[in-house]
């Protein structure tokens, strides 16, 4: 998906600068629209080619929101969201409406192509039906989990837990990023379930558990080294 294109939508112009230089470094080819109407009008002449979209939240003319529900009442392609403000009610929002992933500003543009990336890995991963990192094999179609051709057995919760790590590889997950999109945004449990999940999947994989890395402060990360 590396020759397709990354809309990049925002009005402000060292904004979408910053974003074109940071994924041209890495080999994306990108579109720009500085206003809502201005994005419509580009994802309709280029849906085909168009394998991601950034999206700012509050534009002139039609905002991201408005954008969004355009986009998803005929494509599925991933959106992330971007926006100045980071309240808990906004991202619930844009999850409702479709959104795959919320970044609020300021961000570091590093970490913004590490979305991406992992982003259209997941949607990469969705067509391949085998995944295997490591020695870790999935079978989604069988949602079957092999360790070194040993089938291992999970449950359904630990199953979307690794799955979950695995299409975000290299990635530093938090607990709550995770409660959002392993037990859904809407779950009010203690994050230590995750601790507790994790533990029993490390201890599953056997050799293969140290995949799952520990970072201090935040959550977890699935990296193969």
């Amino acid at each position: 998906m590396i020759n397709d294109k990354i809309l990049i939508v925002d009005d402000e112009p060292r904004m979408r600068k910053i974003i074109k230089d940071f994924l041209t470094a890495k080999g994306y080819n990108t579109l720009e629209a500085e206003d809502g109407e201005k994005a419509i009008e580009v994802f309709e002449e280029n849906k085909s080619k168009i394998s991601l979209v950034l999206l700012d939240v509050m534009m002139p003319k039609l905002d991201g929101w408005s954008v969004l529900r355009q986009i998803r009442q005929e494509s599925k392609v991933p959106i992330i969201m971007l926006t100045a403000r980071g309240e808990e009610q906004d991202e619930l929002f844009g999850f409702e409406l479709g959104v795959d992933e919320y970044i609020s500003k300021p961000f570091s543009p590093k970490i913004l192509v590490a979305r991406v990336e992992a982003i259209l890995r997941r949607a990469g991963a969705e067509e391949k039906k085998i995944i295997n990192l490591g020695g870790v094999v999935i079978d989604k179609e069988g949602r079957t989990v092999k360790v070194d051709g040993r089938v291992i057995e999970l449950s359904l919760r630990e199953y979307e837990l690794l799955i979950y790590l695995i299409e975000n590889e290299n990635i530093a997950l938090s607990r709550d990023k995770i409660l959002n999109n392993v037990w859904n945004y809407d779950y009010y449990g203690d994050s230590r379930t995750i601790d507790s999940h994790i533990k029993k999947i490390r201890h599953k994989l056997g050799k293969k558990g140290k995949y799952i890395k520990t970072v201090r402060g935040i959550g977890y990360k699935f990296e193969v080294k």
